[in-house]
């Protein structure tokens, strides 16, 4: 299947052509306040607020095997990345993380990001993605990927430290994609 399909209007979205293309540099710098904004809250992801532009980028898009990015009209509305989750024997399994702007949630872009994420899994030989911790009060995104055919294979307690909440579970999530 072609990745063409996702210069597309998002049903309910009529009017706005978002676009996905493997993120840059500059992009990733227009980015930035969208991934800090996302580790400032401490709500769903477990890098150090005190993280620095390079070293972001460097863990978003270098160290990955591959990074996205969603545009539309050349506003960045999130971006994802895709590596291997594991070495070796197990490195048929693959991995991804998401980020949305705040303006951008409910538009339909976590679904899209995480589609076309999939297909490029499969382009890259893997053959099921999974979410190592997935923060459990997270519930729109663990909805989401439910939806898309996500299991919750497991839960790690307390592995998250929420800034509002204190110490809660995150999940581990797997989708096969081929066999």
């Amino acid at each position: 299947m072609s990745l063409d399909w996702y210069s597309l209007l998002l049903e309910g979205y009529v009017g706005n052509i978002m676009q996905i293309s493997e993120i840059t540099k500059s992009d990733f710098e227009l980015f930035w306040p969208v991934f800090k904004e996302v580790v400032d809250a401490q709500e769903t992801y477990a890098f150090d607020s005190d993280i620095d532009l390079e070293t972001a980028y460097n863990l978003w898009c270098i160290s990955p095997q591959r990074s996205y990015v969603v545009k539309e009209n050349g506003l960045i509305l999130g971006s994802y990345y895709i590596k291997a989750n594991a070495a070796g024997p197990s490195a048929h399994i693959s991995n991804c993380g998401y980020m949305v702007s705040l303006e951008s949630r409910g538009k339909g872009v976590a679904r899209m990001l995480c589609l076309h994420s999939q297909e490029i899994a499969i382009e890259l030989g893997y053959t099921a993605m999974q979410f190592n911790s997935v923060v459990s009060t997270n519930v729109i995104a663990i909805n989401l990927w439910k939806k898309l055919g996500y299991k919750v294979i497991g839960t790690i307690p307390n592995a998250y430290k929420h800034k509002k909440l204190g110490f809660v579970d995150s999940l581990i999530m797997h989708k096969q994609l081929k066999t």
